[in-house]
């Protein structure tokens, strides 16, 4: 698996810092990709957060969102891709300052 960083270059949303897509080499998903998630900074401390991909739906007009990408027993294995995810960031953002 590759994680593929797209970085955010408009000002909108706030606090956007890119995208990230999951790609697939070996096995059973090879060839393809997994797209949804986004890296955002928090508006407090500066500290960074991962999105996962999810959907939208609406309820008496009520906005709800489920995700897409659950633990199946492990809750914490979430934790393990969005570590991966912003690791990945922030060697995209060193590649980035040596390239400038």
């Amino acid at each position: 698996m590759t994680i593929k960083i797209m970085p955010n270059d408009k000002p909108t949303p706030p606090g956007k810092l890119a995208d990230a897509e999951l790609h697939f080499a070996d096995g059973p998903l090879a060839g393809l990709k997994l797209i949804g998630f986004s890296i955002w900074e928090r508006r407090v401390g500066g500290a960074r957060n991962v999105s996962f991909p999810s959907r939208t739906y609406a309820i008496e007009g009520e906005r709800r969102s489920f995700a897409l990408l659950r633990p199946i027993a492990d809750v914490t294995a979430q934790q393990k891709l969005r570590e991966l995810i912003l690791a990945a960031f922030h060697e995209y953002e060193e590649r980035a300052a040596i390239a400038s």
